[in-house]
């Protein structure tokens, strides 16, 4: 553990479809496999964006019942986007896949443009521009206007 405390280094999913739930994460959202064994007859993947595989990795294993989140129900996984347009397209695919839960909206910062997806074991997943998190994020509003 560091001085500063804990520090958030993976989150870990069960999917019902390893295959269907990886090649999600890597044609939506860019990650690629890290690393790939099977533990006690289980294959267990980490998966992570480029450059960051030491920082924070998605871990998928199969597994679970599937999630259907119940009304109101917002967990969600996020990831930052480049621009409105990239949002957009995101948008436009998953709604063409079945995909799409949340359309394109934009909100008072922090919170940005954002739309909703579904994995494909019904994990909840928003593609997001203007927030301030992620690399090249903006510190303000202010910043993200200039």
């Amino acid at each position: 553990m560091s001085a500063r405390g804990p520090s958030l280094t993976h989150i870990a999913l069960q999917a019902r479809d390893l295959e269907a739930t990886i090649a999600f994460y890597r044609d939506y959202c860019g990650l690629s496999i890290v690393h790939d064994r099977t533990d006690r007859g289980t294959r267990v993947v980490w998966l992570a964006e480029a450059g960051r595989e030491h920082d924070f990795i998605l871990v998928v294993m199969p597994g679970g019942r599937g999630r259907t989140p119940a009304e109101g129900d917002y967990s969600h996984l996020g990831f930052a986007l480049a621009s409105r347009a990239a949002v957009d397209a995101i948008a436009r695919r998953a709604k063409e896949e079945g995909r799409l839960l949340w359309p394109p909206k934009q909100e008072p910062w922090p919170v940005g443009y954002y739309c909703g997806v579904v994995d494909p074991d019904g994990t909840m997943v928003e593609f997001s521009y203007g927030q301030p998190l992620g690399p090249g994020a903006p510190d303000t509003e202010k910043d993200l206007q200039a």
